[in-house]
């Protein structure tokens, strides 16, 4: 699925913090020529990647919105729990779990993560809250039964990069807790990229790569 940097730009302006965020994320794919995409949802960052990619989520209303927005090459309903009986070992350069290791308990997201490694060829790449975040949602799909720590990512021998700036700026659902918002928005996106992203241990998110 090729999408140049003006399609990138135009889907995400004004939001610059998240256009940062997914060139950052882009690089770190750099190389890779098939995505897995796990809890792909209806918006991925992964629909910016220049691979052929193929995305997975429990929900069928996400992935029809999915299908809709041609977000990736392929999509499919299915439990995540269940990649390690779907996909052979080795089959994608690399394997990503966005925002979604959170919405299982830790037991399932041990699981997980070491199921990953044995599909990707190349990489691994998890982005979650730094520690346990509440979330309810509208559906049993947005809840958040887990919370994950630098410690435990590098025990598992990732690299770890602070995002999402300060964890004291984000509160509920990672948004600037002090007024004016576009302000402070500002400076956290200055202490994101020239101090936070290599001092995750005071990140609000942690994106966590682990190269196979």
């Amino acid at each position: 699925m090729m999408k140049s940097k003006f399609y990138i730009v135009k889907e995400t302006m004004p939001k610059i913090p998240t256009l940062l965020l997914y060139l950052f994320i882009m690089q770190q794919l750099k190389g890779c020529d098939t995505v897995l995409d796990l809890g792909c949802g209806a918006s991925s960052p992964i629909r910016f990647v220049k691979a052929k990619t193929f995305g997975i989520d429990a929900d069928d209303r996400v992935i029809e919105k999915a299908k809709k927005k041609r977000t990736h090459d392929n999509l499919v309903v299915l439990d995540v729990k269940k990649i390690g009986t779907t996909f052979a070992a080795k089959s994608f350069d690399a394997v990503v779990a966005l925002d979604f290791i959170e919405h299982l308990n830790k037991k399932d997201g041990y699981r997980l993560t070491n199921e990953m490694e044995k599909i990707a060829r190349k990489k691994v790449l998890i982005f979650t809250p730094n520690g346990f975040m509440i979330q309810a949602g509208p559906s049993e799909f947005d809840r958040h039964l887990s919370g994950w720590t630098v410690e435990e990512f590098r025990n598992l021998d990732y690299k770890i990069y602070g995002m999402y700036g300060p964890k004291f700026l984000r509160g509920d659902y990672h948004g600037i807790r002090f007024g004016p918002i576009i302000f402070w928005s500002l400076i956290s996106e200055f202490l994101q990229w020239s101090y936070i992203v290599y001092n995750p241990k005071k990140s609000a998110a942690l994106l966590c790569v682990k190269n196979l």
